[in-house]
């Protein structure tokens, strides 16, 4: 499988000390399996910080992934929304019991709703049903060296 990492630089040695904490799946190298999203994300990096817009390549076998801790949410249900919001909580403790985990992107479209969620204005409930019609794009969070370690580095796009 083909992943893809938008940054403001090719990215050689992927270093989790450079990750930042409080995503959505906690501290972790971030990829996806759409190249839009990747060529965004890009863009939007190098707007922030200066640099070029880089879309990092890495093939990932995940038959060789066998012995990781995987979690993988398969849609943005409760059990999601509740992971999200306790690893971007800057006062929770940290969600570290993976090597990967796999699941869909808490993005802009639904902040509104995490925001509502969080000042208590709405349910856990009412969340989930917010977020069920949502198309929402994927993630694939790599939080150990041994699950970076499967990641082999292409040519970038």
């Amino acid at each position: 499988m083909i992943l893809y990492h938008g940054s403001n630089t090719e990215i050689f040695k992927i270093d989790l000390e450079m990750c930042k904490p409080y995503k959505d799946f906690g501290k972790a190298f971030y990829l996806t399996t759409i190249l839009q999203q990747a060529k965004e994300m890009a863009e939007k990096v190098a707007e922030r910080f200066g640099g070029t817009p880089v879309v990092n390549m890495y093939e990932f076998d995940e038959k060789i992934a066998s012995d990781l801790r995987v979690k993988t949410f398969s849609s943005a249900n409760q059990e999601w929304a509740e992971f999200v919001m306790k690893n971007r909580n800057r006062n929770s403790a940290i969600i570290d019991d993976y090597d990967l985990i796999v699941g869909p992107v808490a993005n802009d479209d639904i902040a509104m709703l995490f925001r509502t969620f969080s000042s208590g204005f709405i349910s856990i409930d009412a969340l989930v049903q917010g977020l069920e019609y949502r198309k929402l794009n994927n993630q694939y969070a790599f939080k150990t060296e041994k699950a970076i370690a499967l990641l082999q580095k292409r040519e970038s796009v």
